[in-house]
């Protein structure tokens, strides 16, 4: 009798050592402050201070961590490239090339990273855009959160009439209806009662860092610079009309695109850049005023993560909060006749993207190109997580340490069989025709020439395709609300 009581004394003894440990070893893990914006391109101060548009908190927190100075997008749209990102799958792979794809039909098994760390305890918590908005949240994957606050799909209500003075629609369309409300722009009045979407979402969020415990991971989406570029007067006022620095344009430069470029460009050009030159029934172009509205917004954007983030270094989880700035495309302001996302130009391409916390060097830059895809793998090795063997991207952590690893060129798709491969110096693009682009980007960083007709670049070419996926997953049909 003595001696099974011992016996059961020495194993629950060892089953609350075992407990303990366990727990003080999800305790250690690093918190994760997951924050993406939406359409913020590569003209901001943090990247390019050409254009002087303002992001005083992106480059405060790149001085605490790593900068990487040559990211992008797997796909220069919304959904494909959040479904990207937060699968760790390449288009190519998974058939979410648009906007309306059902993702999660597309990947029904999948694992997405806040889920990842979910099962390896995490309390997962988030607010605002990290999947795509539309359809009242139908991207959204519900499985991933343990709290998520859902603001309407365009949470900003559109004032009575738009502010931009255009017309609600003018000229061609991309998908076969008019320009829809978040086609404006303009200086708003918020109040308690009606406050910008992105200021409801982090007040919510710094209170849940009040209360969370650790280990969390904690999704914050920054809507702003996306359209409608709805923000307070302020923010204006930082960029007057009359001393904006414009974007640099060439007139010719379409006369050096191949078919498959031009087909894409059709679709969406009309949407809005011609509508902005083409301006206001009274006849005033309206461009300016447009780049006004998105420096604007990008500023504002930077404020509100930077309220975020004082908040962060006010709490107690400051010192074990691994901090991810990323955004999911870049933006395009006119650049080959262009005004939006969806080509694969390096405007719509690169983006800001900043890892800083515990244990990563303060004030580090990586040049290498590296893109979204990489930051699930890099998020489970800096956390400690078991490594996930079926993710497409590579962790960065080595390029982080100043290692020297070789990192393969980033790849992007948008639409089926339509894909870039972009180097340090080299930009190559195939579209589903077989039409092609090559670009020197230390030499031409516009994508002004053409090079892939001369054949003394075959060579180049050749070298670049090997990274073109050899798998093309047929497009996954539309999401359907029933």
């Amino acid at each position: 009798m003595v001696y099974k009581i011992s016996l059961a004394l020495t194993l629950l003894s060892i089953c609350l050592l075992s407990c303990n440990d366990k727990r003080g070893k999800i305790d250690d893990k690093p918190n994760v402050l997951f924050i993406a914006i939406d359409d913020m391109n590569g003209n901001i101060n943090l990247l390019d201070t050409t254009y002087h548009i303002r992001t005083p908190n992106l480059e405060r927190i790149a001085e605490r961590g790593i900068l990487f100075t040559n990211a992008f997008c797997n796909s220069p749209a919304c959904n494909p490239s959040r479904a990207s990102i937060l699968s760790g799958l390449y288009p190519s792979s998974t058939g979410i090339y648009g906007n309306q794809t059902d993702w999660r039909a597309a990947i029904p098994h999948a694992i997405t990273l806040p889920e990842y760390f979910k099962q390896n305890g995490y309390r997962v918590i988030g607010a605002g855009k990290i999947y795509h908005h539309q359809m009242n949240h139908a991207f959204h994957d519900d499985d991933a959160f343990d709290e998520f606050l859902k603001l309407p799909p365009y949470p900003d209500e559109p004032p009575p009439e738009k502010l931009n003075g255009l017309p609600v629609w003018i000229g061609g369309d991309r998908d076969g209806t008019p320009t829809s409300i978040p086609f404006d722009w303009g200086a708003r009045v918020y109040d308690k009662d009606h406050q910008h979407p992105d200021i409801r979402s982090v007040d919510w969020l710094i209170k849940k860092l009040d209360s969370v415990e650790p280990p969390f991971f904690m999704g914050a989406g920054i809507f702003r610079p996306h359209m409608p570029t709805y923000v307070p007067q302020e923010y204006f006022d930082m960029y007057p009309i009359d001393s904006l620095v414009l974007p640099k344009l060439r007139k010719d430069d379409l006369e050096d695109l191949p078919k498959g470029a031009l087909e894409i460009l059709e679709k969406g050009k009309p949407f809005i850049y011609n509508t902005i030159r083409r301006g206001s029934p009274d006849g005033k172009n309206k461009y300016k005023e447009a780049l006004q509205a998105y420096y604007a917004s990008c500023t504002f954007a930077d404020a509100q993560i930077g309220r975020l983030l004082n908040a962060l270094n006010k709490s107690k989880h400051a010192e074990n909060t691994i901090v991810v700035i990323w955004s999911d495309h870049g933006y395009h302001l006119g650049e080959k006749q262009h005004w939006e996302k969806f080509v694969l130009w390096d405007k719509a391409a690169r983006i800001p993207m900043i890892i800083a916390g515990p244990g990563i060097r303060k004030g580090g830059r990586v040049s290498i190109p590296v893109s979204l895809i990489d930051i699930y793998p890099t998020l489970n090795e800096l956390s400690g997580l078991p490594e996930k063997n079926d993710l497409e991207g590579n962790s960065l952590v080595k390029l982080m340490n100043g290692e020297k690893t070789d990192h393969p060129p980033v790849r992007l798709t948008y639409g089926y069989k339509n894909h870039a491969v972009r180097s340090q110096q080299w930009k190559y693009i195939r579209y589903h025709d077989g039409t092609e682009e090559l670009y020197n980007i230390k030499e031409d960083p516009h994508e002004w020439e053409n090079l892939a007709e001369i054949s003394s670049y075959d060579r180049i070419k050749d070298s670049l395709t090997h990274y073109l996926p050899t798998r093309n997953k047929l497009p996954v049909p539309d999401i359907v609300i029933p």
